[in-house]
């Protein structure tokens, strides 16, 4: 931990900075940040519009959901919902700003991540080409990583994610004795 400390006519500033697990802590936040977005792009999408999410996802002409069995309301709606659900313990993770939270969040991905890959990996659409394919496997292999980075990433134990916020020491002024200065 590194301290600093400055001083001035309001008191004295002083702010602590965890160096130790600095940079693994500042990746685990940004991989959080990435499952949420994902998460809230995939289920806001699919609750909101489940018929276009299944004819269209992930876009860019490409179409991974369409090709798997026929269109079901229930089961589309039901996957944006497992999303915007990861989503909020994700986002939770990163309000709460602990590293026990971060790693609840990451196993909550793995655990979804594991049968989805699994799945994926056994199943290949015949009407899928080989690059939309591939990158339905990339797409499913980041997010199981991104799950199992943020359960291992974060070090032992359950400390803030971020640095706290800095001390602000106030001293109460003294009157000025006989002139100005």
């Amino acid at each position: 931990m590194r301290i600093s400390m400055e001083g001035g006519n309001e008191g004295v500033r002083i702010r602590m900075r965890f160096d130790q697990y600095r940079r693994r802590l500042l990746a685990t936040r940004v991989i959080l940040l990435l499952l949420a977005l994902q998460g809230a792009f995939t289920g806001l999408w699919a609750v909101c519009a489940p018929h276009s999410w299944y004819t269209s996802f992930p876009g860019f002409a490409m179409r991974w959901v369409s090709v798997d069995g026929p269109y079901n309301h229930h089961l589309a709606a039901d996957v944006g919902a497992f999303f915007l659900a990861l989503t909020a313990v994700t986002v939770a993770a990163l309000v709460v700003d602990t590293t026990t939270v971060a790693r609840i969040a990451g196993l909550g991905w793995a655990v979804f991540s594991v049968p989805h890959v699994i799945y994926h990996v056994s199943h290949h659409p015949h009407d899928i080409g080989a690059v939309s394919f591939t990158l339905s496997l990339v797409a499913v292999l980041l997010l199981l990583a991104g799950g199992i980075a943020a359960l291992v990433l974060p070090p032992r134990g359950d400390i803030p994610m971020s640095d706290p916020a800095p001390l602000r020491l106030r001293f109460p002024r003294r009157p000025r004795r006989g002139g100005t200065r």
